[in-house]
């Protein structure tokens, strides 16, 4: 005969939740452990100009940036396995920008030089350039430096900051020497006869030969070679790593393939600005 409600003990109960509870948690489907956390993504910023083809330019069809700082960022991206962020900046702070941190490095063709190396860490050099004069096409008045310093009338413009400019101040005196803040400057100048020459890198020289083909060329002959390398901030744990990269790219080729198709004597970059 079952006991009255009124006299089962109250212990009773609590054993039938307990052994309830205990029966619906031995059901329950388990939970997988939790794996480690997906660590974010390494970003690293690339500090350009975005004024200097075939290094790094605006398109002016789809306004797109491109140009080899663009493609060598990619590549060392994925070697490295970080994410290139870029910043644009002008050329005269590019270098102290980098130098107080607020880049993580910079291309961009910087010659590399011991007054930089002061303030800034370079890489091992990823190309060796000559310095150049670009001209109007029609210039007929001198076909070399020697002739261009010989001819006293003939102003020549460079990039102020550059190492162009040191050169150009040592090859005709400052005087004859016109500075201008960015190379597209540069380049609209001599265009419009404010300036005879343009002293350049051949490299940068050749890009803006290839969209300006009809009108301006590059004379024969240069200034001594200049290495070309990355900046980084003092001390930066980056610039060991751009330097494996850079190594191994030399070893398996892609260095020469990167280079060669924005650095080729006849590159005709589509959508570069004309200046």
């Amino acid at each position: 005969m079952p006991f009255p409600l009124s006299i089962v003990p109250v212990n009773f109960f609590r054993l039938l939740a307990i052994t309830a509870a205990a029966l619906l948690a031995a059901c329950a489907p388990r939970q997988a452990p939790a794996g480690p956390a997906t660590p974010p993504a390494r970003r690293v910023i690339f500090a350009v100009e975005n004024g200097y083809v075939p290094f790094n330019f605006i398109r002016t069809d789809t306004r797109a940036a491109e140009g080899w700082d663009y493609e060598i960022a990619t590549e060392l991206g994925r070697r490295l396995s970080f994410t290139p962020s870029f910043r644009e900046i002008a050329w005269d702070s590019m270098i102290q920008g980098v130098a107080t941190g607020q880049f993580d490095l910079a291309g961009n063709g910087i010659t590399i030089t011991p007054e930089r190396a002061r303030v800034v860490d370079f890489s091992s050099p990823y190309m060796r350039v000559n310095q150049r004069l670009l001209v109007r096409r029609d210039e007929t008045r001198f076909d070399t430096l020697e002739s261009f310093a010989a001819t006293p009338a003939a102003r020549i413009g460079a990039q102020k900051g550059n190492t162009n400019y040191t050169k150009a101040e040592k090859l005709v005196g400052p005087t004859r020497v016109v500075a201008f803040d960015g190379f597209g400057e540069l380049i609209q100048a001599l265009l419009n006869s404010d300036l005879d020459a343009v002293l350049i890198d051949d490299v940068g020289g050749q890009g803006y030969v290839g969209v300006n083909r009809e009108k301006l060329k590059l004379l024969t002959g240069g200034l001594d070679g200049q290495d070309l390398g990355f900046i980084f901030p003092k001390n930066s744990p980056l610039r060991a790593e751009v330097d494996r990269a850079l190594a191994a790219m030399r070893a398996d080729g892609t260095l020469e393939r990167i280079n060669g198709k924005w650095f080729a004597p006849d590159f005709m970059p589509a959508g570069a600005p004309a200046y």
